[in-house]
């Protein structure tokens, strides 16, 4: 697990380093157009998994343009599941609804994510060629190249990466 954490820690720093705009929403070169039809057909796919529709959210001002949302009543909890799509090298994080970057946690050891869920939504990741970042190294302290910055809270690599910069 910790090698799990440290190639997503070194993914994140190398992503990090990426030339972008005067701002940390995306790098340069960020095709918005595919990233939208990416999470579409990201959300077509959690729907046929889950046998319901999984809408996708547009997100402003944020590392993660959009959202897939999967329904309370799709999942094996009873827990409606969140996944934010990053702007940056197709970066994928499950979530719960909230999102908070103080309340994200180990999503499955709290029973918000079944580890049927869990599959199939690793799966569609997968199969979409997403890269499926762990929280433990989302939760650890921002330490990157962008120290300048001011930032809501504490910065960490989850807000870096997938909340509102």
């Amino acid at each position: 697990m910790k090698d799990d954490d440290q190639r997503a820690v070194d993914l994140l720093r190398q992503l990090d380093r990426l030339p972008g705009p005067t701002h940390m929403e995306f790098p340069e070169g960020f095709d918005y157009e595919r990233a939208k039809a990416r999470a579409e057909a990201l959300a077509e796919r959690l729907g046929r998994d889950f046998g319901r529709p999984c809408p996708v959210d547009t997100v402003q001002d944020a590392a993660a343009y959009f959202v897939v949302r999967v329904p309370r009543e799709a999942t094996e909890a009873g827990s409606p599941v969140r996944v934010r799509l990053s702007n940056y090298g197709d970066l994928a994080s499950i979530s719960p609804p909230s999102g908070f970057p103080d309340r994200i946690s180990d999503t499955i050891a709290e029973g918000t994510v079944s580890t049927a869920d869990r599959l199939r939504l690793e799966s569609a990741l997968a199969d979409l060629e997403y890269a499926l970042v762990p929280h433990r190294p989302l939760k650890r302290a921002y330490d990157g190249i962008h120290t300048g910055w001011t930032w809501v809270g504490e910065p960490n690599w989850w807000i870096r990466f997938f909340y509102h910069l």
